[in-house]
């Protein structure tokens, strides 16, 4: 009952924290929406003003209609500056300024057009307008469309760090319930010797049988102590842990390293899908040399080892050790929310390969390399090992 309570804690937990964060991911996409719809405003209360000063000009209405017109296209516009400029960026800000401060240039090219035409100089007039204010006018939308851009990206990045830490806060739930299953399953209690004993006191005929069996039964394997189990336990979720607080190959390296001392294993090497997912290549290990790991070619999908097998089906392989020839491995894929991307493989010291927890630390490893590769892909260019064991 204190596991489950623990499991449902950490659901809980991780499930409102992906709640948060969906919302902010909300409040940012309407916050934009907002920004565009102001910049749209103002860049057309610019045109506005644009047009109605060039009519000074022309003939039709009189002057007093446009000027009129262009003063309250010109207010309008300043009015939307001010309101992008409280919603906007450090980016964005800057950009909104220039604007503001080329209307402000343009309001004051609007009343020398003005004075020439109160003094009959309609060429003059007309040459300020066609040229400054036209080029005032163009310059301040510009820099509203490069505010926007600005804006756009900067919530770009808000919104990418938020899906980041949804997807570390999704990994680390899901290792701390892992562990709590691992820690819920039972383990099985060795009778045998207690009843050999019994059975030699009591028959002796029967006691000869149960020596020859006893001595060519191969050694069982000593159980491992509560306090073993919580020391491997409380080592994997620091590891766990570790896997999301990476930030580049460096720290994927050490903690791969970290990981293949969990698990016991010789080695450890995390193999990628190529971008067309018809083979295997080995971008990460940990236990082997940079020229073993450089002559290893490319694994076809459809390749006959155990990688290719669970790169194909997307399930953990298991490869058995064979007595004087070599070791066994275990082989967890890689998996994300597009499918299988790679596998990690790890070669397992002592038979240690069919131990159900040693094959629940390759999953659980597996499954928050997914969220590490499929966050930063771009980095793991070239193989790269950790420290030789």
């Amino acid at each position: 009952m204190t596991f489950g309570v623990l499991a449902c804690l950490a659901i809980g937990t991780a499930a409102f924290l992906l709640i948060q964060s969906e919302q902010q991911i909300g409040r940012h996409t309407a916050s934009l929406r907002a920004f565009d719809q102001h910049a749209r405003d103002t860049g057309d209360a610019l045109v506005d003003a644009r047009v109605a000063q060039q009519a000074y000009v022309a003939a039709g209405q009189g002057l007093a209609f446009w000027t009129s017109k262009t003063s309250a296209a010109t207010q309008s516009a300043m009015v939307g500056l001010t309101a992008l400029r409280e919603s906007a960026g450090a980016g964005a800000r800057t950009a909104i300024d220039e604007a503001a401060a080329t209307v402000t240039e343009f309001s004051g090219i609007d009343t020398r057009a003005r004075d020439y035409l109160k003094s009959g100089q309609q060429l003059m007039a007309g040459d300020v307008i066609f040229t400054e204010g036209s080029d005032s006018a163009a310059t301040a939308v510009r820099q509203i469309e490069t505010a926007r851009q600005a804006q756009h990206q900067a919530v770009d990045v808000d919104v990418a760090a938020l899906h980041t830490q949804q997807m570390l806060t999704a990994g680390v739930a899901a290792g701390f319930v892992g562990l709590i299953v691992l820690l819920l399953i039972p383990a099985p209690r060795a009778r045998a010797f207690e009843a050999a004993d019994t059975g030699m006191s009591i028959n002796p005929s029967a006691a000869r049988g149960s020596a020859i069996a006893h001595a060519a039964a191969p050694a069982p394997v000593a159980q491992m102590t509560v306090r073993a189990q919580g020391s491997v336990f409380k080592a994997a979720t620091d590891v766990a842990t570790d896997f999301g607080r990476v930030r580049d190959l460096d720290d994927l390296t050490l903690v791969l390293g970290r990981a293949a001392e969990v698990m016991d294993a010789s080695g450890l090497m995390v193999w990628a899908g190529s971008v067309t997912g018809s083979d295997l290549r080995p971008v990460l290990a940990h236990g082997y040399s940079v020229e073993m790991i450089a002559r290893i070619p490319p694994v076809p999908r459809s390749a006959d080892n155990a990688a290719a097998a669970a790169y194909r089906s997307g399930r953990l392989q298991i490869v058995l050790a064979r007595p004087g020839d070599s070791s066994g491995a275990v082989v967890a894929p890689i998996l994300s929310a597009d499918g299988c991307i790679g596998a990690l493989s790890a070669e397992i010291r002592s038979g240690g390969e069919t131990s159900e927890g040693v094959q629940a630390l390759a999953a659980i490893f597996a499954a928050h390399l997914a969220g590490v590769l499929a966050s930063a892909p771009a980095e793991i260019t070239e193989p790269k090992t950790a420290a030789q064991g």
